[in-house]
């Protein structure tokens, strides 16, 4: 699929680029090995290949979840101007 001076023109209209005039024929030439490797790529049989998230085995190191810090919600809520049932109360601002 060869790309020509209007299909260069409307995607770069699309992609909302300004490119010179004479750029285009490179532009052009550039899409279009683009897209013949993609057609390329799509030719190829991908039956039983399992897809990936990430193209090496990494996993992350994670640490126990356990609670860390002493809770300290009433130190916290002590100091707001109101409080209730645990929550911060706060003036509607949406009507």
């Amino acid at each position: 699929m060869a790309l020509n001076k209007s299909d260069v023109e409307k995607i770069a209209h699309l992609a909302r680029l300004e490119i010179n005039e004479a750029d285009i024929p490179l532009y052009a030439n550039n899409l279009t090995n683009i897209l013949s490797f993609v057609e390329q790529m799509s030719a190829i049989d991908t039956t039983g290949v399992e897809p990936m998230a990430h193209p090496l085995a990494a996993s992350q190191r994670l640490r126990p979840d356990i609670v860390t810090e002493t809770n300290q919600r009433e130190l916290f809520q002590s100091i707001a101007p109101q409080v209730e049932a645990g929550l911060y109360l706060v003036p509607k601002v949406i009507e």
